[in-house]
């Protein structure tokens, strides 16, 4: 059997990340497709990263287990339960409890307060021991899918996309370190030759789709989108505002670069770049944007195991129904109209 062999590209959205969790589970138990590349932002990093650790150790169900394994780090003792006491209030309720919580209240206030520099000597990056716990040997071999981790250089505000031998925990945390939250991550720049300052890669990359464009890889990118593109309610509490100035945001480059990709495919259409100068691009997105519109932007920096399940539970179901509606699309054609996307 002939599989059909696909790019990840995998969005940043804090704890909401566990939604792209539950649709690489799916499309992990589906042996007519091999995953070729990743391009992974923020969370889409470390669930890139758990997923080619797995695969490289042991093949799908490595993988799978490395990716269970890491959200339940996630969740800590709270543990992940989609059917909890929790259950009979609904996400949006939670949701909702979660973002008028005193307690989350003052500590958004002191975030947005205070700088995360101020803790001085007691500072310390709550991601370490997550991604510390990754094997750095099997996420940069050689084997498995090519891995991209993307990060935003401070300095002068570019995309840097990191790959091979150069992912290591400093890349991975460069790559979720949200400025109001984490002290940016200073690293060796092997591009710049210098020490430089990282910040999340959303505001630049979420994620970024031009390392697929290596002619050894597949031209189907799958984007599995975690920050919904559309809000019909106008945000109006300070959280609401600041979490859809994030949305809005952390969309643009992803927005950008398939407005770009949308141009190329028309010239290629009407026979103003000849077929061989540039590869046809075929886009496909996995998403549930009514679930995560009754997200809040609690759910994104407090992870909570009952939301966290419903999360698993939407990927599993958004990647099954993507499968069963086009999984003929794959390697023939986009399955999403992109110049809709963006107008």
């Amino acid at each position: 059997m002939t599989r059909k062999r696909i790019n990840l590209a995998l969005q940043g959205g804090g704890a909401h990340g566990a939604f792209t969790w539950g649709a690489l589970d799916r499309i992990l138990e589906d042996d007519r497709i091999e995953i070729a590349a990743i391009s992974g932002t923020s969370a889409g990093a470390l669930n890139g990263a758990a997923l080619k650790s797995g695969m490289v150790t042991g093949g799908a169900e490595g993988a799978r287990a490395a990716l269970d394994a890491l959200w339940h780090e996630v969740a800590g003792l709270q543990g992940i339960e989609a059917e909890s006491w929790m259950a009979p209030l609904g996400v949006r309720s939670v949701s909702q409890a979660m973002e008028m919580n005193p307690f989350y209240l003052m500590g958004e206030a002191i975030s947005h307060g205070l700088s995360p520099y101020a803790m001085g000597p007691f500072y310390t990056n709550p991601l370490t021991s997550i991604v510390n716990a990754f094997n750095y040997d099997k996420v940069c071999a050689d084997d498995g899918p090519v891995f991209f981790v993307n990060a935003t250089r401070v300095r002068n505000g570019k995309l840097r996309v990191f790959k091979g031998d150069e992912v290591n925990a400093d890349v991975i945390m460069a790559s979720a370190c949200l400025p109001t939250l984490f002290q940016a991550v200073e690293l060796f720049d092997s591009q710049t030759g210098r020490t430089e300052a990282f910040w999340d890669g959303g505001y630049t990359g979420n994620p970024a789709l031009f390392p697929f464009f290596e002619r050894r890889l597949p031209r189907d990118i799958v984007v599995i989108n975690i920050n919904p593109l559309e809000r019909e309610d106008v945000p109006y509490t300070p959280q609401q505002i600041q979490n859809r100035i994030n949305e809005i945001s952390f969309n643009s480059s992803l927005l950008r670069e398939m407005r770009a990709i949308a141009l190329v495919q028309r010239l290629l259409d009407d026979g103003t770049i000849p077929e061989e100068r540039m590869a046809r691009v075929h886009m496909h997105m996995i998403a549930d944007d009514d679930l995560m519109n009754d997200l809040s932007v609690a759910t994104k920096t407090v992870p909570n195991g009952y939301v966290l399940g419903k999360l698993k539970q939407a990927g599993r179901a958004a990647a099954d129904l993507f499968l069963s509606q086009h999984f003929d699309d794959l390697n023939q054609r986009s399955s999403i109209d992109m110049r809709a996307m963006y107008s």
